[in-house]
C-alpha cells in the first residue's frame, strides 16, 4: 500500500476524503484505482475552505463547518489549535491540518493547526489545481 500513515498531512478535497475507508491503526485508505494506482494511507491531512458556521465551547473544544469546491467537512477542536491571525468566523477561507476521524457521510477532522488565508484569493483559486497535482506525482 502506498503513503506512509505516519507521515506528514496530505493534501485532499471533501470529495475524494468522503470516499476513503477505514484501515487499520485509526488510518484511512483513500483509493486510487482510477488513476492506477493503490490505495493512499492517511491519518493526518490538510484541507482548505471557507467557513460557513463555528460553534465555540463545549466538550469538543469548539468545531466549524466548512466547504471547498467539492464539498463539506466539519473540524473539531478548533478553539485549542495555533491559529495565527484570528479565522474563526463565517467567510474566511482558511488552511486547516487535521487528523481523521470520521469520512461518511462527510469528513470530520480533529484540528491540528489553523490558518487564515483569506488575504490572497490566489489560495482559493489554486486550491484543486494543487491538489490534483500533487495526487499525480504520489506514488
Amino acid at each position: 500500500m502506498a503513503g506512509d500513515a505516519l507521515g506528514p498531512p496530505v493534501k485532499v478535497l471533501a470529495a475524494q476524503l468522503r470516499e476513503a475507508v477505514p484501515g487499520a491503526g485509526g488510518t484511512w485508505q483513500l483509493g486510487r484505482a482510477e488513476a492506477g494506482r493503490a490505495p493512499l494511507r492517511l491519518r493526518a491531512v490538510w484541507m482548505q475552505g471557507t467557513v460557513l458556521e463555528v460553534e465555540r465551547g463545549g466538550a469538543r473544544g469548539g468545531w466549524a463547518r466548512l466547504q471547498d469546491d467539492s464539498g463539506l467537512f466539519t473540524v473539531l477542536g478548533v478553539e485549542g489549535v495555533p491559529k495565527g491571525r484570528p479565522c474563526l468566523s463565517a467567510g474566511k477561507y482558511v488552511m486547516v491540518m487535521g487528523v481523521v476521524r470520521s469520512c461518511s457521510p462527510e469528513p470530520v477532522l480533529r484540528a491540528i493547526k489553523m490558518t487564515d488565508l483569506s488575504e490572497n484569493p490566489v489560495h482559493k483559486s489554486m486550491w484543486s489545481l494543487e491538489v490534483e497535482d500533487l495526487h499525480r506525482v504520489i506514488p
